[in-house]
């Protein structure tokens, strides 16, 4: 028996309906996958402040690594490692750190959570996602507050002059990797609102109005 009209149209919207959700649904995946590459260079760039034409001495600070240059040689002095808490400048760029890289994790942990398309249902796992990065860009947020909370440590203040303080960055600058991170903020929350919506199209996926054929035969 021949479908109606109304039948046929619903098909056609139910097929449209699929293939646009599973084509956003592969940009999102694309779109996380650069996130998780952006919060990884976030992490580990030791370019969060550097020096500037007015600070006594070269150098650029990260999350826990960080140059200084000798003012005699001009060579960088480089110390800090992310196993080594005691060589990280000040306790707030460690907080900094831990949350930062918490919330590295979590979006590394998404892409795990790819794998779970084979075997869950799919709205479900979209939501998952969308939980972790919302949770990643409240950490990211928190780290970027409490960094510049370190900024009066002594050897920030060695190059940045002794008029830095807490949230007062003295004749430093801001660089390239602090920026990006308050960037990457912005697309974990834009990810994250994508992902949930994205959760609940796949609950929606057949209509109301699609009625399958030979439903309605007892």
């Amino acid at each position: 028996m021949d479908l109606l009209p109304a039948q046929e149209a619903a098909k056609i919207y139910h097929t449209n309906y699929v293939r646009n959700s599973r084509a956003i649904g592969v940009m999102w995946a694309v779109f996380t996958i650069c996130f998780a590459i952006i919060t990884v260079v976030v992490f580990i760039q030791p370019h969060w402040i550097g020096d500037s034409v007015n600070t006594p001495q070269a150098g650029y600070f990260g999350l826990f690594h960080y140059c200084i240059g000798n003012a005699l040689t001009s060579e960088l002095t480089c110390k800090g490692s992310v196993l080594d808490f005691a060589s990280i400048p000040s306790p707030a760029f460690r907080t900094a750190m831990f949350f930062v890289g918490t919330s590295m994790l979590l979006v590394v942990g998404t892409m795990v959570c790819f794998s779970l398309f084979f075997f869950c249902n799919a709205g479900s796992v979209y939501k998952i996602c969308a939980w972790m990065q919302l949770a990643s860009a409240v950490l990211m947020v928190m780290g970027c507050m409490i960094y510049p909370d370190g900024w009066d440590a002594e050897q920030v203040k060695t190059m940045c002059g002794q008029r830095t303080d807490k949230y007062t960055l003295g004749n430093c600058t801001v660089r390239w990797a602090y920026i990006l991170a308050i960037i990457s903020i912005l697309d974990a929350l834009l990810l994250a609102f994508l992902s949930f919506t994205l959760g609940n199209r796949q609950d929606k996926l057949l209509p109301d109005e699609f009625e399958v054929e030979g439903a309605g035969e007892s």
